[in-house]
C-alpha cells in the first residue's frame, strides 16, 4: 500500500499489524501503516493461560492491535491483540480493504495518464489527507455527498478524471426500512381511493419500492444513505398519503419491520 502515517500512533489506537517474529514470552509485529515495530507481551495475545504463542500468532500474520503505551525516546511501543473486540477488528479490515481499493483508483488514473503510480498518489494525498485522513473517506464523501475533489485543492488535471472514475467504482452505502402498508376503503369507489393513497405514498421519493402482499397490505422498502435519511422520507411519505386517504373513508397503516 501507498498509505504511510508519519511519527508515532496514540494511545489506545486500534493498528494494523504484521507479525515479524515470536519468542517465548513476546511477540514482536510491524506497524504496517507507521512502519515501526510494536511489542505484543504474552499477556496481551489472549485472555487465559497460552502455553505456546504459536498455537494463536504465526510470522506473517496480519492482525489488529490496540497500542497501549509508546515511548518515542526508546523508540518502543507495545501493544495489545487481546483488547481488541471482534467488532473493532472488522470495521479496521474493512477500513483497510476500502483504503486498497481507494488506492487500485489511483493506479487506474495513473495509467490513463501515463503517469507513475507513486507520483499520482502523493500528488492526490497532498490535497486530501490533510481534510479527510484516509482517501477512502474522502472518496466516500464524493459519492455520498457529491463533493469536488477541486475544491479540495486537487489540480483539475486529476480532480476532473479521478472524480469520474470514484463515481464509476464506489457505490455509496446503503440502509434499508422496511413495513407493511394497509390500506382499506369500503366506498364505492373504494378502489380509486386506495390507488390513489397508494401513488401519494410511493410518488413522495423515487427511494421508495412496494409490492403487493395482498388484502390491501403493500411490502414497502425504503432506502437512503442513512436512516435518519430512511425515517424522514418515511415520515414524509406517510404524511402526504394518510391524511388524503382519512379524508375519503379509508384507514391506513404502517408496521414498521424490526
Amino acid at each position: 500500500m501507498y498509505y504511510h502515517k508519519q511519527g508515532y500512533p496514540e494511545e489506545d489506537e486500534l493498528v494494523m499489524c504484521t507479525v515479524t517474529s515470536v519468542h517465548y514470552n513476546s511477540v514482536f509485529v510491524k506497524l504496517d501503516d507507521y512502519g515501526k515495530s510494536g511489542l505484543i507481551h504474552i499477556s496481551e495475545v489472549s485472555p487465559g493461560r497460552i502455553r505456546n504463542l504459536r498455537d494463536y500468532v504465526k510470522e506473517g500474520k496480519v492482525v489488529v492491535c490496540k497500542v497501549l503505551s509508546v515511548n518515542q525516546q526508546r523508540g518502543h511501543i507495545d501493544v495489545s491483540l487481546r483488547r481488541v473486540n471482534e467488532a473493532q477488528r472488522r470495521m479496521k479490515v474493512e477500513e483497510r480493504k476500502a483504503e486498497q481499493k481507494a488506492e487500485k483508483i489511483i493506479d487506474t488514473l495513473a495509467k490513463q495518464l501515463k503517469q507513475d503510480s507513486k507520483q499520482v498518489y502523493a500528488a492526490v494525498a497532498k490535497a486530501l489527507l490533510p481534510e479527510y485522513g484516509m482517501l477512502n473517506y474522502a472518496f466516500t464523501d464524493v459519492v455520498e455527498n457529491d463533493a469536488s475533489l477541486e475544491k479540495q485543492g486537487l489540480s483539475k488535471d486529476y480532480a476532473a478524471p479521478l472524480q469520474a472514475l470514484v463515481v464509476e467504482r464506489i457505490k455509496p452505502k446503503e440502509v434499508t426500512i422496511e413495513g407493511d402498508l394497509t390500506i382499506t376503503s369500503y366506498a364505492m369507489n373504494g378502489l380509486d381511493v386506495i390507488k390513489a393513497a397508494l401513488t401519494a405514498f410511493a410518488e413522495t421519493s423515487k427511494n421508495i419500492m412496494t409490492r403487493y402482499l395482498g388484502a390491501g397490505t403493500w411490502r414497502v422498502i425504503i432506502t437512503a444513505h442513512d436512516f435518519k435519511a430512511a425515517e424522514k422520507t418515511l415520515t414524509a411519505a406517510i404524511g402526504e398519503a394518510k391524511p388524503q386517504a382519512e379524508r375519503q373513508g379509508a384507514t391506513f397503516s404502517f408496521a414498521k419491520k424490526e
